[in-house]
């Protein structure tokens, strides 16, 4: 394993923990890095993983032919990190931030903001003069800085005003609260150094434990399955529907039947029956009518009203002709 890796800040936020307390943490993307170059013992007598970060346009001519031999992209930022063992890694090998897990021990180094020119009070946190007997520039000045005539000069590291910040920076024994390995996130607790988009390394504290650390949880999580690509369905062949016969729809037998059984008559909406005036007085009456008739009505009534109506024919008078 290698002992460390290059990344940028992103800022700071808040996450709850297990017991449901607010923690601050520190947002770091930490790589995608490339392997550059592989240092060797008979080469350049010591062992080292060479990583680049980042991508950048402006490049010379001897940086595009070194990363050439690497088959890289071009990249900005290249730093040397060691490794538990250099033969596990090979020229153009990607690497990201898996090799942390949560809960291990860092150290990051970073370049600080820069503070410019600043005083005693603020720079090494001078209490500043007294404020009393008239002393009204002596607030916040520095005070002696040493005897006059012996030794008569300034000693060295005395502090004094001066610049402040912009400097490089390790803040070690930071705890990972969370990893993000879709997004290649790293979720540190507390402050890291520097403004956001600085770039910054991040180094196990125990390389060691780390690499066994890393190792058992590889052999303890189970292997994830290939997904299989989904193959498209064959296209099923259109099947057109012939009308049915009169004698095949007579035949079919219906759903939720057992053959031999006979299937139930379909439930038709009776509608109500017709009634229709009797026939005034004098008025002759069709087969057709009577016989319709004669379906709806009894029989008892059909034949009372023919015989009505014979009545009424005998009683009108014939017309004679002229």
């Amino acid at each position: 394993m290698i002992s460390g890796l290059l990344g940028k800040k992103i800022g700071m936020t808040h996450i709850f923990g297990d017991e449901g307390r607010l923690v601050p943490v520190t947002v770091l993307e930490i790589g995608p890095c490339v392997v550059t170059q592989l240092r060797t013992n008979p080469t350049d007598g010591y062992e080292a993983v060479q990583v680049g970060y980042g991508e950048t346009k402006a490049l010379n001519r001897p940086a595009r032919g070194h990363l050439k031999r690497a088959n890289a992209s071009d990249v900005r930022h290249l730093r040397e990190f060691t490794a538990s063992d250099i033969s596990d890694y090979r020229l153009g090998q990607t690497l990201d931030v898996r090799q942390f897990f949560q809960g291990e021990i860092v150290h990051v180094t970073a370049r600080s903001k820069g503070r410019g020119f600043q005083g005693v009070m603020k720079r090494h946190g001078f209490h500043g003069g007294p404020k009393s007997h008239g002393q009204s520039d002596r607030a916040r000045a520095p005070g002696s800085i040493g005897a006059g005539t012996s030794p008569g000069r300034v000693l060295k590291g005395r502090k004094m005003a001066g610049h402040i910040g912009n400097r490089q920076v390790t803040v070690r024994g930071l705890q990972v609260a969370m990893v993000d390995p879709d997004r290649n996130l790293l979720m540190l607790r507390g402050a890291v150094p520097g403004s956001r988009n600085t770039v910054l390394a991040v180094r196990h504290s125990d390389l060691e434990s780390a690499a066994k650390a890393y190792v058992e949880m590889l052999t303890s999580s189970p292997p994830i399955p290939e997904s299989e690509p989904a193959l498209d369905p064959a296209p099923a062949d259109e099947v057109v529907e012939q009308p049915k016969t009169t004698a095949e729809s007579s035949t079919e037998t219906p759903a939720g039947t057992v053959e031999g059984e006979t299937a139930p008559a379909a439930e038709v909406a009776e509608e109500p029956p017709k009634v229709e005036a009797p026939p005034a007085p004098g008025q002759d009456v069709a087969p057709q009518e009577v016989a319709e008739v004669s379906q709806e009505e009894p029989a008892d009534l059909v034949a009372e009203r023919d015989e009505s109506v014979d009545a009424q024919d005998e009683a009108e008078p014939k017309e004679e002709k002229g």
